[in-house]
């Protein structure tokens, strides 16, 4: 399936913005990533105008026709109408910047606008059809194909401009490349859709990339074909091109949700005798996704389109039985979704009552059942669900707080008491930690050590300190988050650690007096007997020697 709308993977970042921007919802995000599933999109280039962080971008295909003007094939442009938007451009002077770059010819779209408006002045005349829908738009004739096959019927069976001007192009240059500029998205999609005899599709952003000269080029001494039809870019624009029939109503509706709407209401038969001008972008071609991206807002494009169009316009000789198409049903099928199903889902993220669903739409989808089903199908994970998510950080961080033996007080930049754990409270004394909140630190500790932390930016790690009010010895971490403009106290009370130290250092202290004085005891009892062995060993000397010198003498 081709691509139209490509993404940056690396810009993508987790804010749904363009789910949420997506009336039908024609994104997956899947692996952190949002990406378009193309059996669903219209191309209408939402999701390409609302991303923060610029990860969608339009394909271009500029390439191809720079490669086609390089080998000298002949390409014709087809200008949209809407070029008349752009600052200080004139189609003459732009045509002249297209002759010179190497194109055969250039003309003006509005000339198959011309021939689709006298087709839909037929199909009105003929009255064979009790509501017709305008299939200018693209992204309309996708929307009804796609998402509403029960309107087929009541599309108009006539191509598009785009495609009404290059089959006249392709009569009069068989060989040539027809390449369309304007400012839609879904034109690129409409040539592989319809098997067009447009080549290819370029947006006023990719004319940039032809290397095209400057203006200033001499212009060609011919008078400019005013055709009314170069309204069609703007709301009504079609309509007031178009003869009335007496016995019909003609109706202009733009802008998605307004073409939804009134889809289901045709589906519906709440709407008879009437030619609907649709267009799906708000303000039609002049709102398109293009020109906004560019800065050029729809009011101010309306009334530089519509300056430029004559409500008279010469009359030309149209043949509206080439102009015919058909459309298919290109509607998904998809399994039934069961409310159990549902519900399962719904469960997993902690929904299981009615009032649990809050429908805020953080995740992109209008309810949580939709999200839901979005999850079945395959399109969205369980995460999207920000309540859930911060329902689930809230409890971890509330279970790590409540749990951890540790005191942790958080105090704001005033030094106030703005949290505090039941494990602080009974450090402290303390029976509920309502009873302190919004306090100055200074009721619980000396605040010199936390303001020091705060002004020099450092924070303070393992801080022995002795509170004699309490009688009790802790270990005090002070971390300074400037952030969130908050200081954290960490206490681990070490009064008993403090405690088995004292009585450790006096078992060993008593041991050591015990030690000494069995070490004298003893020093002494060794002195006596040495003395003892000293009298006893002199005497047996006495006697020993006066045996030897007995036994000498005998």
């Amino acid at each position: 399936m081709e691509k139209y709308i490509e993404s940056k993977k690396s810009n993508c970042k987790n804010c749904y913005k363009c789910i949420r921007n997506c009336a039908l919802k024609s994104l997956s995000f899947l692996n952190d990533q949002a990406n378009i599933i193309s059996d669903d999109c219209i191309y209408c280039g939402e999701c390409y105008l609302v991303c923060p962080q610029d990860a969608k971008y339009i394909r271009s295909d500029a390439q191809k026709v720079k490669t086609w003007l390089a080998s000298n094939t002949p390409v014709v442009a087809s200008v949209a109408p809407s070029y008349n938007a752009l600052d200080n451009t004139d189609f003459f002077l732009l045509k002249q910047q297209l002759l010179d770059a190497g194109f055969q010819a250039v003309e003006e779209t509005a000339i198959g606008a011309y021939m689709v408006k006298t087709a839909y002045e037929k199909l009105c005349e003929n009255k064979e059809n009790d509501v017709l829908i305008s299939s200018c738009c693209h992204s309309v004739n996708l929307l009804v194909e796609k998402h509403f096959p029960e309107a087929i019927p009541y599309l108009a069976s006539v191509v598009t401009p785009m495609e009404a001007h290059a089959r006249k192009l392709k009569e009069t240059y068989p060989e040539a490349k027809v390449v369309f500029i304007g400012p839609c998205i879904s034109k690129k999609a409409e040539i592989d859709d319809t098997k067009s005899h447009t080549d290819v599709v370029l947006t006023f952003a990719e004319l940039a990339e032809l290397g095209l000269p400057s203006f200033g080029k001499k212009q060609e001494e011919k008078q400019e074909c005013q055709l009314s039809t170069r309204s069609f870019p703007i709301t009504g624009g079609i309509l007031s091109t178009m003869k009335k029939e007496a016995d019909m109503t003609y109706l202009v509706v733009d802008g998605q949700e307004n073409c939804v709407q009134t889809i289901k209401d045709v589906i519906d038969g709440k709407i008879h005798k009437c030619f609907i001008e649709m267009s799906l972008c708000a303000g039609s071609c002049a709102g398109g996704p293009v020109l906004r991206k560019s800065g050029y807002t729809t009011v101010p494009s309306t009334m530089s389109i519509a300056a430029k169009a004559k409500q008279k316009g010469p009359q030309l000789d149209v043949e509206t039985k080439q102009l015919h198409t058909t459309f298919e049903n290109r509607k998904q099928t998809s399994y039934r979704i069961s409310d159990q199903m549902i519900e399962e889902v719904l469960a997993k993220i902690g929904k299981t009552k009615i009032e649990d669903e809050l429908n805020c739409g953080g995740c992109g989808y209008n309810t949580c059942r939709e999200k839901a089903v979005a999850v079945i199908q395959g399109k969205a994970n369980l995460e999207m669900c920000l309540p859930y998510l911060r329902d689930r950080a809230e409890t971890f961080s509330d279970n790590i707080i409540r749990n951890t033996p540790n005191g942790i007080i958080v105090l704001n930049e005033e030094f106030e008491i703005e949290q505090m754990n039941e494990a602080a409270c009974q450090i402290f004394n303390i029976e509920h930690s309502f009873e302190i909140i919004g306090d100055q630190v200074v009721r619980l500790l000396d605040p010199k050590l936390i303001m020091d932390t705060y002004f020099d930016g450092k924070n303070t790690y393992d801080k022995q300190i002795y509170l004699a009010e309490f009688d009790k010895h802790i270990n005090l971490t002070v971390i300074a988050d400037r952030a969130y403009h908050i200081l954290i106290c960490v206490i681990r009370d070490i009064s008993d650690e403090i405690k088995r130290q004292n009585e450790q250092e006096n078992y060993r202290k008593s041991t050591v007096e015990i030690t000494d004085q069995l070490i004298d005891k003893q020093m002494r009892t060794v002195q006596e007997i040495a003395s003892l062995l000293g009298e006893t060993t002199a005497e047996t000397k006495v006697a020993l020697t006066k045996l030897k010198e007995s036994m000498s003498r005998e």
